[in-house]
């Protein structure tokens, strides 16, 4: 029963692609367009043509050949994926590098920003959520600066670090630090009093009783809020990047717009998608392994 559901959901899957890549083709596809007189156009308004994805043509003004909506066909986008792919680690100079270099450079920065918070938020977690007073002293602070943007906080970090990479560093710290600690701190406040009450009756010590009692208990709902704060690492290394300037693949996604090449946009894009496919699949393996073990 099993094997036939995920048979049946790979065929729609396929069908669903093809169903898209169709409909992609038909509204992208070029489309004659009869010459239609008018007046000259100008420079200025011959380039903004241009910038729409529209050629304009340049005798007399009129709109002569095919006319096209500007975004990338199938085949176009095939092109440009084989095109990065086929020479992924190129470096020809401060803005023009292959598409593994610039995800290797985003890659370190969400590692060093997601492990600090992880020193950071797992420690102080497990320390709230042992004591209910500091839970609810905590908790007014954790819920205000919970939700502030990214974006938010880089001019801050910016005008205090006066470095543009720790900056980037920092705000995937700070953004992803909240769902780990309320996570931890929960995980810990919700372990079943009968163990601690067990622990207590054996005269276990504090520091044995956090690790093999405690920690245990709490590790999956901890690994859930490490699980959501990757994922929101790698949602702010796009923004950071794009501020920052210089490597990553937000950079990337900033350079290649200000280039009006719209078909690798849609490629960073779509790595974007399958690195943080592949970053919450690890972590939801592991997490599943976490509860198996327990």
């Amino acid at each position: 029963m099993i094997e036939s559901i995920k048979l049946k959901a790979s065929l729609l899957s396929a069908l669903l692609l093809v169903v898209i890549l169709s409909v992609w083709q038909i509204a992208t596809q070029t489309r004659p367009a009869a010459a239609v007189a008018g007046p000259a156009l100008t420079a200025e308004q011959i380039e903004y043509q241009k910038m729409l994805g529209k050629d304009p043509g340049a005798a007399g003004g009129a709109a002569q050949g095919a006319k096209s909506s500007g975004f990338p066909t199938p085949l176009q986008m095939g092109q440009t994926i084989w095109k990065h792919l086929s020479d992924p680690v190129y470096d020809n100079g401060p803005n023009d590098k292959g598409i593994l270099i610039q995800l290797a450079h985003s890659l370190v920065r969400v590692a060093l920003g997601f492990l600090l918070a992880c020193v950071v938020a797992v420690p102080l977690g497990f320390v709230i959520g042992m004591s209910p007073l500091l839970y609810r002293a905590f908790d007014p602070f954790i819920q205000v600066l919970k939700p502030i943007s990214p974006l938010a906080w880089m001019p801050l970090a910016l005008y205090t670090i006066k470095d543009s990479s720790i900056s980037g560093i920092f705000v995937i710290f700070i953004c992803s630090v909240w769902p780990m600690l309320i996570n931890t701190a929960f995980g810990v406040a919700a372990v079943r009093r009968d163990w601690l009450n067990v622990a207590a009756t054996l005269e276990v010590s504090p520091l044995r009783r956090a690790f093999e009692v405690i920690l245990p208990a709490a590790a999956p709902t901890i690994l859930t809020g490490m699980r959501i704060s990757m994922g929101i690492a790698w949602l702010v290394i796009v923004a950071a990047e794009m501020l920052v300037g210089g490597t990553g693949i937000g950079y990337f996604v900033w350079n290649e717009w200000n280039n009006l090449s719209l078909a690798n946009v849609i490629f960073a894009i779509l790595i974007i998608g399958v690195v943080g496919m592949l970053l919450d699949l690890s972590f939801a393996r592991l997490q599943k392994w976490v509860t198996y073990v327990e």
